[in-house]
C-alpha cells in the first residue's frame, strides 16, 4: 500500500511535489473508502485518488516519475548504460542538478521510507529507513562526496548481511538497494519485491490483453473475468484461448540480442497465447467467434484491463494509470473506480491512483474531498495540489461546477482565437 510518493527536478517538475495517500480528518466514506495504515491507530490511507488537470500541466510527468523510480530499483543493478533521466531544463539551477525520488509504501505489514537523487550517470545519494512496529530505524544511506570523489556510506545496526560486500560490489550508476537483493539479502527483498510485484504502472495505451488472455485458461480466474464483463454490459458470451510455450526463435530477427536474451529468461518454459476468440450469440442464439482485433476500441483495452485490475484488487496491488477515461463512457470509469470503493470486492485494500480529464465522476458521492489532486503549471513548472487546499463543504459543494467554473484551478486557458490569429 501505497503512503506517499515525492519527487523533484524531473521532467516538468522542478521543485518537491507529493502526492499523499493519507486520509484527512473528515469521515464521508470512512468505512468503504479508507483503511487503517498498519501498526497505527489513528492514522489512515485512502484507497483511491483522481488527479485533474490541463493538458501539457504534468500530470503525466507525476506517473512516469514513479515509472522511472520503479525502473531504476529493477534495473539499475543489471544493465550498465546511463539511467536515462531528464532534469526540469526551464531554469538554470536545476538543468545540472539530480533528480530527486522518495517513497514511503507499507508491505507485509512494515511501512519503508526509501529513496535516492541521481544524475544520468551517477546515484549521488540513496536512503532506506524500516518502521518495524512503527518505530523508525535507519538501514542504510550513502551520498557521494564531489570533491573526494567517492561516497560516504552509513549503516544501521538493524541492517543484517553481508553489507561490505553489498557495498563494494554497488557500481556507481547502480543503487544500493538493487545490488544487494542481487546479493540474496533477505532482509532487503521484500521492498525490491513490492517494487516489481506490487506496483502496477501502466500509461494511456493501457495494458497488453496478453495477461488476460493468459489467465482466461484458468476455469476459476476466467469466471471471475466473465462476471466481470457481464456486469459491465459487455455482450461477449464466452472467450477461448488456445495457449502455445513461448519460443525465442518466433521473436522478429531484427530485436536486439539483448532484449531477446531477457525475454527469454523471463519467459523460458510458459505458456502465451497463440490464438484468442470471443463469442457473441447471433439472432438465433448461435455463438459466432470474432478475433480479438474485431472489437471496438473500449472493449479491447476493457478486456486487457480486467485481468490487471481483478489481480490487484484480489491481492492489494497498487494500480497506477494515466487517462483512465480514454475509450472509457463515463460510467464504465465510475464502475471501474466504484470496484476500489466495493469492500466485498476490495478485501486486501488494494489501491487506485489514476489521471483523468472525466469531470463527471468529480462530485462527492464518488469521492471523499481528500481523493481529489490537481496539477497545473507554474512560472512553467509543474505544481501538485489537493482539494482540500480550498476546504469544500462536505457534502454540498458542486466539485465539478467548481473545477470547469476555474475555482480550483488546474484548467486550460484559451485566447480568443480570432485576436491570437490577428484579425
Amino acid at each position: 500500500m501505497l503512503v506517499d510518493f515525492r519527487v523533484k527536478n524531473y521532467r516538468s517538475i522542478k521543485d518537491d511535489q507529493t502526492l499523499s495517500m493519507v486520509a484527512t480528518s473528515g469521515n464521508e466514506f470512512e468505512k468503504s473508502h479508507t483503511f487503517l495504515l498498519p501498526n497505527t491507530k489513528n492514522i489512515s490511507l485512502v484507497k483511491t485518488a483522481a488527479i485533474y488537470g490541463a493538458n501539457a500541466a504534468g500530470k503525466s510527468n507525476l506517473l512516469k516519475a514513479l515509472k522511472t523510480m520503479r525502473r531504476i530499483i529493477l534495473e539499475s543493478n543489471t544493465r550498465g548504460d546511463k539511467l536515462d533521466l531528464q532534469s526540469f531544463l526551464l531554469h538554470t539551477d536545476s538543468i545540472d542538478k539530480p533528480s530527486e525520488f522518495e517513497i514511503t509504501f507499507v508491505f507485509e505489514e512494515i511501512r519503508y521510507q526509501y529513496g535516492f537523487t541521481a544524475t544520468n550517470e551517477l546515484i549521488m545519494e540513496e536512503w532506506l529507513i524500516a518502521y518495524p512496529k512503527g518505530r523508525p530505524q535507519n538501514w542504510f544511506a550513502r551520498a557521494y562526496d564531489d570533491i573526494k570523489k567517492e561516497y560516504q556510506w552509513q549503516f544501521g545496526d538493524k541492517l543484517i548481511g553481508q553489507k561490505q560486500i553489498w557495498k563494494e560490489s554497488t557500481r556507481s550508476n547502480a543503487l544500493f538497494l538493487s545490488t544487494a537483493v542481487n546479493l540474496n539479502s533477505e532482509q532487503l527483498k521484500p521492498i525490491f519485491d513490492w517494487f516489481a510485484n506490487k506496483l502496477k504502472i501502466t500509461g494511456i495505451q493501457g495494458w497488453s490483453p496478453t495477461y488476460t488472455m493468459q489467465r482466461c485458461a484458468e476455469d476459476d480466474f476466467k469466471e471471475k473475468i466473465m462476471q466481470f464483463l457481464k456486469t459491465a454490459d459487455i455482450d461477449i458470451e464466452d472467450v477461448e484461448v488456445e495457449l502455445e510455450e513461448f519460443d525465442i526463435n518466433k521473436l522478429p530477427k531484427d530485436m536486439p540480442s539483448n532484449i531477446k536474451m531477457e525475454l527469454e529468461k523471463k519467459m523460458n518454459g510458459l505458456e502465451i497465447p497463440k490464438e484468442t476468440k470471443f463469442l457473441h450469440l447471433n439472432n438465433l442464439d448461435e455463438k459466432i467467434a470474432l478475433d480479438f482485433d474485431d472489437e471496438s476500441d473500449g472493449t479491447r483495452k476493457l478486456f486487457s484491463f480486467i485481468g490487471p485490475w481483478l489481480d490487484s484488487l484480489e491481492n492489494g496491488n497498487v494500480l497506477v494509470i494515466d487517462e483512465l477515461h480514454d475509450n472509457f463512457h463515463p460510467l464504465m470509469v465510475k464502475f471501474l473506480i466504484d470496484m476500489f470503493h466495493n469492500n466485498d470486492m476490495n478485501k486486501s485494500n488494494a489501491q487506485l491512483i489514476f489521471t483523468t480529464h472525466e469531470t463527471s465522476v468529480l462530485n462527492q458521492n464518488i469521492f471523499r474531498r481528500d481523493q481529489i489532486w490537481f496539477c497545473e503549471k507554474q512560472n512553467r513548472a509543474t505544481t501538485l495540489y489537493p482539494l482540500t487546499d480550498f476546504s469544500p463543504r462536505k457534502g454540498v459543494e458542486d466539485l465539478e461546477k467548481g473545477y470547469l467554473s476555474g475555482r480550483y484551478g488546474a484548467l486550460p486557458f484559451f485566447q480568443d482565437i480570432s485576436m491570437a490569429m490577428g484579425k
